[in-house]
Parts: structure tokens; C-alpha cells; sequence
């Protein structure tokens, strides 16, 4: 902090925290796991055209990235993919399998071994008729690799077909997709991976089909496996159209462990599957959430240890990880400073490992010993990049809305150790809405907000209703109501801010992306409480969307959203931003990707050509190169230069050092 603390106007102020420093520190470790008793991991290379690289942590605490650029530690199966890789120790050295976004094969790949390549194990997409992978485990006794298979049949995004399947190790189906053994019978359009049972006579899995999406309704399958390696006698043990199986684990003593919903919150249960659906058990009921939404294959929100304890994440509106003792129900949280732990478990002997974070701390790789009780970062350790005083201090706030309705929501009010405003004065505040709908913001270090923060700029988090993390009932306010309730929630808090003095009544802004794009437009054609917005990635047009405009995974999402299409045609125009565009008055800047297969740009520029010659201010910016969620540094830097141009232009503000963007009428 300097000697004095000078007087400048709210978003006027200098930050050392500029948009390049932001999309360096974007993303987050994901899909950690043992190989052996060394820990690896993927992680973000936004500098690196947005790449994932896979790496790997010695056990003598070395960190090293296992392949170079361009290899791209990813899967698109569902587009939002799934577990990207898998390993095992042997003797020789760690054999890692491996899905790459670029060509979407799986490859294997023994980093110690002399002058070592990753090799093919499946065809290429001329050969196979366009094949993904998702959620591999290595079969070392079988010499296979257990996976999900998604294999499209046709031309349309839709014409699409899942199973479980099993490639052959010694890379047979490079060329051969005959080779490919599928494990299940296909009678489910989506599915998770198997597991494996300890003594591998059972297979379980999580099976759904449309119009329901995983939050929805799932179903816990366990099947006989035989000596040939196939599935046999399936049969449902949990779930239905009206409870959500997130996860399921066989803990070691042969019985089956899954989180469901059927309490109205996602818990943890144990049942005995040669039982069938009788005799679950709750093994620590709380109204709390033991589990989410499953976005991509192979989330997991509990780990089963050797001594039969798990390792369990759990909360109401943040995620901690504990330990949970089913003999007793007793559930030990871990000491340490992390808030809030991504479904990323995973144990092995003694040790569990995951990602956590907080307000003070980005994502970071942690290791709990659990006969110690001791939690230590052992990868991605979070290095301050600037002074934490220019970093937010949020506070969590529950607000009422409509009908009495309880809104949660995190709160970032402007904050600069070297910076105060002129008294009397009030500070521009934006409104975020998060992507989804089905989804929340955490509450965790985020230097995208923190751009704006340390610049005088208020932020405010809204996890309106249909967000996760406060229980079944509080998702389903959004069931039939998108457009609505979220709109409403988000502008009841941007209300109270102004009403009780925290911010400018004339100087509030809303963006989101994706499903908060949607918020977003949506918040500006129906509502006069913004002066501007920023729409990033967004679903513009309900019914294009709905007839063949999007992926499969998320093709039949509107039915619960807004309504089946056939029944109540009608909303799905009187909704959409692009047949109300006539409403839109605000400025606002468009950010799209032009690679987008969820939201295609072509809505977006459904949507400009409803907007043109209206006279009302905007911008857009198209990017090449980039999907469904920016990656590159280049272009995330780009797009939050842009977006507080915007800011800087509708509420007057001089932000230091920011080109402005040209508005377009």
C-alpha cells in the first residue's frame, strides 16, 4: 500500500491487475488421480492456444508437464466432455491413456520409456465414422481400457449413439473398429463409465435418456460381469424419472456407495446391490448437498479409502471435503484454508487428493493423509501475482425476492488499497449471471472479477433459483420459468444494492455467458434496470435451439426449462431475445465463438440483424478458433478489455489504459 490513499472516482482507478494478467490466471487443475502414488492432474495452458496439458507429480515432489503443445488433454464426448485420461503404475514405468481434442482418439503413452510416442488405440474419426471417448480405466488384466463410447451415425449433431466399450491396449482398433468390444447394449442414450466391483464380478453405472438431463432423473445400473468380459442381467438398483444418481463408487468391502437425490438433496447412500432397490441406506442425511449436476463424465464427489471411510464433499452453497465414517455417521471436515473443493476426488491408501480454492486462493492441487488429518498443496500452488489487498473482499448475502422467494448471492464491493472514492458517492455495479441455468458461482479467487473490483467497479454473484447447491427444490424454481425467475432474481438484487445505498441505481450493468448470456439479453429486453450489458456465448433463440440447433446432450434441456415445444409453442417466442430485440434499448457488447456448437454463432447473428439500424449502441466480437467457453489467452484478454470499455463508456468512467471500443448503432 502506497504512503496516502488518494481520492478518484469509482472506476476511475488504477489496478495492477490488467486483462492479460486475468486470462493467464483463468481456469483451474481438473481431473486428478493416483498413478501409482504419484499424482497427476490437467491443467490450463491459456498462453498455449488454451490447451489442457496433463501432468505429472513425482515422487520426490517434482511438477512436469507429460506432453508438449499441441497435445490437448481433452474430451468432447457430450461436448463438455468428461475424465480426459487414466494410468497405472507397473514396473517398467506409468502407462497413461489419453483422449486428444484435436483428433478425439485415444492414445497411449509410457513417458519413461526410451524415445516413447503416444500411439493410436483408435481409428481416426475417415475410418471410425467419427468416434470420442470419455472416462477411460485401464484394464491391464484384460489388457483393455474401459470407456464410454460416443459414436456419431449420422450428419446431424443429434444422430448419435453411447455404450460403454472396451479398446484393446495393443492398439488393434487404430485401424479396426471391429476390435471395439461394446460392454453395453445401447438401450440408454447417455451413461457413465463402469466400475468395477473389487472382486470384478459387477459392473455399476449411471444411465438416462431424454428428455431428461442428469439433475433430472437417473438410473443406477448393476450388471453381472462374466468371464468373457460382457455385461449380463442388468438391472436398476437406485434412481427414476424423478431422482438424480450423480455418482456411484464400490466401496472396498464389495457393497455400493452413490449419492441421490431422492431427499430432496443429493446424499450419500450404501446399498448391497445383490438387494436391488431395497435396503439403501443414508449414511449421513443432511439438508445438505453430497453431490451436483453431472456436467461431465467421471465427476466425483466422494472417494471410498481402504479402511471404509470416505472421503466426502458437502454443503449448502460451498462444497468442503470431510471424512465421513458410515459406521457412525460421524463426518470430520478438513482443517485448511480452502472454501470450497471441485469434484475432482480421488484416494489411494491413506491419501486423498482433489482441487479446492477460496476468495483468497485460486484452485490448487491438495493431498489429506487422513491418518494424520494433515492437507497440504502439492500442485498449481496459488502464487499471489499481485498484492492481495487489490483482491475482493466478498460477502455472502441472501436477498428476497418475488413471492417471498430467498435469493443467494456473493457480493465484491469495490476495493483498491491505494484508492477511495469522494464521499456522497455511489460505486457502478455489475450483476453476474452464471452459466447453466443448472450450475452456481463458487465463491473462489477470480481475477476476472477482481479486474473490475480494484477499478471501482462493485461485482455481484447471483446463484438465482435453479442454481445448485441448495437442494432439489430450490433447482426447480426454474422448472417452466426460464426467462423468468432467473430474471427476477437477478434484478431483485440489483435492486436491494440500490435501494440500501451499495451501489449506483444508475450505473448497473448485467452479464453472463452461456445461460447467463441468455439471463442477460433477456434482463435487457424485459426489465429497465440496467444501463447496459454484457452477452457473451449466449442462447438467443429458444426454438432454434430446440429444433435441431444445439448438441444432443442438451438438445431436449428446454422441455424442463420452458416447456415441451409442441405443447406451449408460444413461449418460445415471446422469450426469446431474438423475436422480443425490439425491447432492447441498453447498450450492450456481444462476445461469441465462432467454433461454438452449444450456442451457434448463428443466433448470434440472428440476433444483430434484428438489432440493426435500431440506434442502439453495441459492439461484437467474433472469435476464431474458440468454443462453447474462451480458452486463449489472446482472446479472453480481448474480451475483458471490451467489456469495460463498455462499462467506462455507458457509466462515464476513465478507466487508465483502456482502448475504448467502437459502439455500432
Amino acid at each position: 500500500m502506497g504512503d496516502f490513499v488518494r481520492t478518484e472516482p469509482y472506476g476511475h482507478w488504477p489496478s495492477p491487475i490488467d486483462a492479460a494478467l486475468a486470462a493467464s490466471h483463468d481456469g483451474r487443475p481438473e481431473w486428478v488421480d493416483f498413478v501409482g502414488d504419484e499424482v497427476w492432474w490437467t491443467e490450463p495452458r491459456p498462453a498455449e492456444s488454451g490447451r489442457r496439458a496433463l501432468v505429472r507429480r513425482r515422487g520426490d515432489g517434482g511438477e512436469e508437464p507429460v506432453l508438449p503443445a499441441p497435445w490437448n488433454i481433452r474430451s468432447r464426448v457430450i461436448e463438455y466432455g468428461g475424465k480426459p485420461w487414466a494410468g497405472i503404475a507397473r514396473e517398467s514405468g506409468p502407462l497413461i491413456v489419453f483422449s486428444n481434442f484435436a483428433d478425439q482418439r485415444l492414445y497411449a503413452y509410457e513417458p519413461d520409456a526410451p524415445g516413447a510416442r503416444p500411439r493410436p488405440l483408435t481409428p481416426e474419426s475417415a475410418v471410425g465414422g467419427g468416434m470420442r471417448w470419455a472416462d477411460p480405466r485401464i484394464r491391464a488384466d484384460r489388457g483393455e481400457v474401459w470407456c464410454v463410447l460416443e459414436e456419431f451415425t449420422g450428419e446431424g449433431p443429434q444422430d448419435v449413439r453411447r455404450v460403454a466399450a472396451a479398446v484393446p491396449l495393443d492398439g488393434s482398433a487404430a485401424a479396426d473398429r471391429g476390435a471395439v468390444r461394446e460392454l453395453s447394449d445401447g438401450r440408454h442414450r447417455f451413461l457413465t463409465s463402469p466400475r468395477i466391483s473389487p472382486d470384478g464380478a459387477r459392473a455399476a453405472w449411471i444411465a438416462w435418456d431424454h428428455p431428461r438431463m442428469p439433475w433430472d432423473g437417473t438410473e443406477l445400473i448393476v450388471a453381472d460381469v462374466c468371464a468373457q468380459g460382457t455385461f449380463q442381467e442388468p438391472r436398476v438398483v437406485a434412481g427414476g424419472p424423478e431422482e438424480s444418481v450423480a455418482q456411484a463408487e464400490w466401496a472396498h468391502d464389495g457393497r455400493l456407495l452413490f449419492v441421490s437425490d431422492r431427499s430432496g438433496w443429493w446424499n450419500l447412500y450404501r446399498c448391497d446391490p445383490a438387494a436391488g432397490r431395497a435396503g439403501a441406506e443414508a449414511l449421513c442425511p443432511r439438508a445438505e448437498e453430497f453431490g451436483g449436476p453431472l456436467w461431465k463424465l467421471g465427476q466425483r464427489w466422494f472417494a471410498p479409502l481402504e479402511n471404509g471411510t470416505v472421503a466426502v464433499l458437502h454443503g449448502a452453497g460451498s462444497a468442503v471435503l470431510g471424512i465421513l465414517d458410515p459406521a457412525t455417521a460421524e463426518l470430520v471436515d478438513v482443517a485448511g484454508p480452502w472454501t470450497e473443493w471441485s469434484a475432482a476426488l480421488a484416494a489411494h491408501g491413506s491419501r486423498v487428493v482433489g482441487t479446492a480454492a477460496s476468495p483468497r486462493r485460486a484452485a490448487e492441487v491438495v493431498e489429506l493423509d487422513i491418518r494424520t488429518g494433515h492437507a497440504r498443496v502439492i500442485g498449481a500452488a496459488h502464487e499471489d501475482p499481485v498484492d492481495p489487498a487489490y483482491y475482493p473482499e466478498p460477502q455472502i448475502r441472501s436477498f428476497g425476492g418475488p413471492l417471498g422467494r430467498e435469493i443467494h448471492a456473493h457480493i465484491h464491493p469495490p476495493r483498491n488499497p491505494d484508492r477511495r472514492a469522494p464521499d456522497d458517492t455511489l460505486p457502478p455495479y455489475v450483476i453476474w449471471a452464471h452459466g447453466g441455468p443448472t450450475g452456481h458461482a463458487p465463491l473462489v479467487l477470480d481475477l476476472e472479477i477482481a479486474y473490475f473490483t480494484s477499478r471501482g467497479i462493485g461485482v455481484a454473484e447471483v446463484n438465482y433459483g435453479g442454481s445448485t447447491g441448495h437442494g432439489r427444490a430450490y433447482r426447480e424454481r426454474l422448472r417452466e420459468q426460464w426467462g423468468i425467475v432467473d430474471v427476477e432474481d437477478c434484478a431483485a438484487v440489483a435492486r436491494t444494492l440500490a435501494e440500501e445505498g451499495t451501489a449506483d441505481p444508475a450505473r448497473l450493468a448485467i452479464r453472463g455467458g452461456s445461460a447467463g448470456g441468455w439471463t442477460t439479453a433477456v434482463s435487457l429486453a424485459a426489465t429497465e434496470v440496467y444501463a447496459c450489458g454484457t452477452i457473451i456465448y449466449p442462447v438467443l433463440d429458444l426454438e432454434g435451439w430446440a429444433t435441431g440447433g444445439t448438441h444432443d446432450f442438451e438438445s431436449h434441456y428446454l422441455e424442463s426449462l420452458v416447456g415441451p415445444i409442441a405443447e406451449v409453442p408460444g413461449r418460445y417466442a415471446e422469450r426469446s431475445p431474438v423475436s422480443q430485440s425490439e425491447h432492447i434499448t441498453a447498450p450492450f457488447l456481444l462476445l461469441q465463438g465462432l467454433d461454438d456448437v452449444i450456442c451457434p454463432p448463428g443466433q448470434a447473428e440472428r440476433f444483430l440483424a434484428r438489432m440493426a439500424g435500431r440506434g442502439v449502441p453495441h459492439a461484437y466480437l467474433a472469435f476464431e478458433g474458440e468454443g462453447h467457453g474462451f480458452r486463449r489467452a489472446d482472446t479472453m484478454t480481448r474480451a475483458l478489455e471490451a467489456e469495460l470499455s463498455l462499462y467506462a463508456q455507458v457509466f462515464g468512467l476513465r478507466p487508465p489504459g483502456i482502448e475504448m471500443l467502437e459502439l455500432s448503432k
